[in-house]
């Protein structure tokens, strides 16, 4: 009797293990209602998309992965990050596959362990109202360019520390003064620090540690702010955008300007497409750059393959309200989030395998 029972145990075991796991719905890896915010890719085929989904009456966040250019995704922790009422961009920058931030503009998290856990980011003498507008990390540090508004009278500065600190500070002498104030930072080929203010006073900064800084000629002429897109083929690429509106509402007039090395003189004086309002800058390669711009409720990406001479527009949608994250992590690659997560359309992550010249809607199930 005892031999039949485990003769019957046996066999059930061995059943059990012959039969294939069914593979996980697309619901547990997904959840239902799924709209992305950001995304941030560390190669071609890798990336990361930060979505909400209706939740309790609210959004929670979720965080998937890909290693396939999208064809297949994982569920990885999402960072405790409420989706702003004020439609803040809420921002995700993976450095590498395990070191990653996010922030709303006003708190930022961070994860040295792909997501396994994440932890608050403090910004020393950062008074509110203040936006973050970009953070990353590069030779063992990480910056991010914060901007404080005032009645007539704003800042923007360049915070750092060392990687894995759990608070930046300002860096001295890395800031401006005035009415207006913006400011960009790129890495890729060598460290560059764009800031500005009143569209006049420009200032520019290059290093190749992230630690000895040398001053360098403004990318862009006086009136004109820079966006950069980091060093291509060893060429740096930038984009100089005129204040929103100008020559007409919903237009922005640009060119895009060239240097021959990190640290050089940016020269060209090509005019690229003055529809929409600049959202974002991206380039494939010195020649092959794109404008991200909205306007008139429409998302307009406008492309270069001959360094700014002559353009091309593609109407990406009509969902009107921002495209962010443009970015060409290589290979041809390109990625951009259209919309937002609460909104009537709601919102996509769309993806170029040709430099730019077509768009296609990634699937999250």
């Amino acid at each position: 009797m005892r031999l039949l029972r485990r003769t019957a145990l046996t066999l059930s075991v061995l059943t059990a293990l012959a039969v294939p796991a069914s593979p996980a719905s697309a619901e547990t890896v997904v959840p239902k209602g799924f709209q992305p915010a950001s995304t941030s890719w560390t190669g071609p085929d890798t990336g990361y998309v930060l979505g909400y989904s209706p939740c309790a009456k609210s959004w929670c966040p979720a965080l998937l992965g890909t290693t396939d250019a999208g064809r297949h995704w994982r569920r990885l922790g999402a960072p405790s990050m409420p989706l702003p009422d004020n439609h803040n961009h809420v921002a995700l920058t993976f450095v590498t596959d395990r070191v990653a931030y996010v922030s709303d503009g006003v708190h930022v998290r961070t994860t040295r362990d792909g997501g396994a856990s994440w932890h608050p980011v403090g910004l020393v003498d950062a008074r509110e109202p203040f936006y973050v507008s970009k953070i990353t990390e590069t030779g063992g540090r990480v910056f991010a360019v914060l901007s404080t508004y005032g009645e007539g009278r704003g800042s923007t500065r360049l915070y750092s520390a060392a990687a894995g600190s759990p608070v930046l500070v300002p860096m001295p002498g890395f800031a401006v003064t005035g009415d207006i104030t913006y400011g960009d930072v790129a890495v890729g080929g060598g460290l560059q620090v764009a800031l500005g203010a009143n569209y006049g006073d420009e200032k520019y900064w290059t290093s190749r540690d992230g630690v000895r800084f040398t001053p360098a000629a403004p990318p862009c002429p006086t009136g004109t702010v820079a966006s950069l897109a980091g060093v291509r083929d060893k060429q740096v690429v930038a984009l100089c955008s005129s204040s929103p509106g100008s020559p007409q509402p919903g237009s922005t007039e640009r060119s895009v300007r060239h240097a021959a090395r990190l640290g050089g003189t940016f020269s060209g004086t090509d005019a690229a497409p003055v529809v929409g309002i600049t959202q974002g800058f991206g380039a494939a390669s010195p020649a092959s750059a794109t404008i991200a711009a909205e306007g008139g409720g429409v998302g307009f990406l406008h492309r270069t393959t001959d360094g700014g001479r002559t353009w091309t527009t593609t109407v990406l949608s009509e969902r009107g309200l921002s495209l962010t994250d443009l970015d060409f992590p290589g290979r041809g690659t390109g990625v951009v989030v259209d919309g937002q997560p609460d909104a009537a359309d709601g919102s996509a992550v769309y993806r170029s395998t040709d430099g730019g010249t077509t768009w296609h809607e990634l699937l999250f199930g």
